[in-house]
């Protein structure tokens, strides 16, 4: 029988239905590990390709062209400054940019007299910008102080939220799987890095600690009386509450991809507008990552680090000691896993909590 998604949410709510993802997280680490090692194999030795925002250098740009080849910025440049490298990108239908590192003011003055001949615009029609090394590096400092900032501010949010130090440093290790994979990318793809992309990388790092906050949440909803019971481990309670979250972020995902995929590919890709690249993947990988993140590594790092708690650790020894002399009876899955139902029952309050009705005047 098939389940629509509706159907299929309250069952994972109730825990009719269950997904071992907290019980399975050696698998998920391994995965992670795999992925975050690789990234930052490609940032080490293929390295960032970094814009002049950054770096410093010259931008050219010429606008209003029907002439889009790159060969004929690579050149001029290669005639009047041979030195240097181009990195042509062709924005739209009609407009180029042109990079290269930082030259003298009349040699730039050369060079834009001599693009506007190559394409056949008007003079007026080819700007340059120039942006010294100074400046480029305190650019690319305020970046990662707005990182660090960031990450020190979460951690504090975190911590006083949850009153619980291991949520607080599970989320920061989602955090920085999120950071570190998709900045992997940037380096595999070559894609250049502005300071869009750090505003897309601190985005998507807000969007992975909302969905971590969510799941923890409702995980910390309930363990509250944990040692109260001993029907279920910290590990099963916590299972349950990323599978009773698991349909909203998976919607969550889903509806805030679909925009930023229209950027992505049909922006990008099919008309040409580069300078929504750099933004538009930051956001599209960082999502996609940090909902997996959030329910394949916070939760699973916040349960490993609970389990080593004395107070978890006895508590989970002595359900596993009742259940394997049978004195607690729980439900299990045709896969063998523990069904948890709901920790705590409704109740119906009767006819007392009912609103009253006014009796009318005669």
């Amino acid at each position: 029988m098939k389940l629509n998604l509706a159907q299929w949410g309250n069952k994972l709510h109730s825990g009719e239905k269950t997904y071992p993802i907290v019980q399975q997280r050696k698998r998920w680490f391994i995965v992670s590990g795999v992925l975050v090692a690789l990234s930052l194999l490609l940032l080490f030795t293929k390295g960032l390709n970094a814009g002049i925002d950054f770096t410093g250098g010259t931008e050219f740009r010429v606008t209003d062209t029907a002439i889009t080849e790159p060969e004929e910025a690579r050149a001029v440049v290669e005639e009047l400054a041979p030195g240097e490298t181009a990195r042509v990108t062709i924005l739209g239908e009609n407009d180029v940019r042109i990079q290269i590192g930082v030259i003298p003011s009349e040699t730039a003055r050369e060079i834009t007299s001599d693009l506007a001949d190559a394409y056949d615009v008007p003079e007026d029609h080819v700007s340059f910008t120039q942006i010294g090394p100074t400046w480029g590096a305190s650019v690319g400092k305020a970046a990662v102080q707005s990182l660090v900032v960031f990450l020190i501010l979460v951690s504090i949010v975190m911590a006083l939220y949850f009153r619980a130090w291991r949520m607080s440093a599970a989320a920061l290790v989602a955090l920085a799987h999120d950071l570190i994979i998709t900045v992997g990318v940037y380096a595999a793809t070559g894609i250049e890095v502005t300071p869009a992309s750090v505003i897309g990388f601190l985005t998507i790092l807000g969007y992975s600690l909302y969905d971590t906050v969510v799941v923890f949440d409702k995980v910390r909803e309930n363990t509250a009386n944990l040692t109260s019971q001993h029907r279920y481990t910290y590990d099963e309670l916590a299972n349950l509450g990323l599978n009773q979250t698991l349909v909203r972020s998976i919607n969550t995902s889903v509806v805030a991809l679909l925009p930023v995929s229209a950027i992505l590919f049909i922006g990008s890709f099919l008309l040409g507008a580069g300078t929504l690249m750099d933004i538009s993947l930051a956001l599209f990988v960082g999502m996609a990552v940090g909902t997996y993140s959030s329910i394949f590594v916070a939760t699973p790092v916040e349960v490993a680090l609970r389990d080593r708690e004395e107070r978890i650790a006895t508590h989970t020894a002595k359900v596993l000691e009742l259940r394997a002399s049978g004195q607690t009876d729980v439900a299990i899955s045709e896969d063998g896993d523990v069904r948890v139902g709901a920790v705590n029952k409704g109740s119906h309050q009767g006819a007392a909590a009912q609103p009253k009705r006014r009796k009318r005047k005669g």
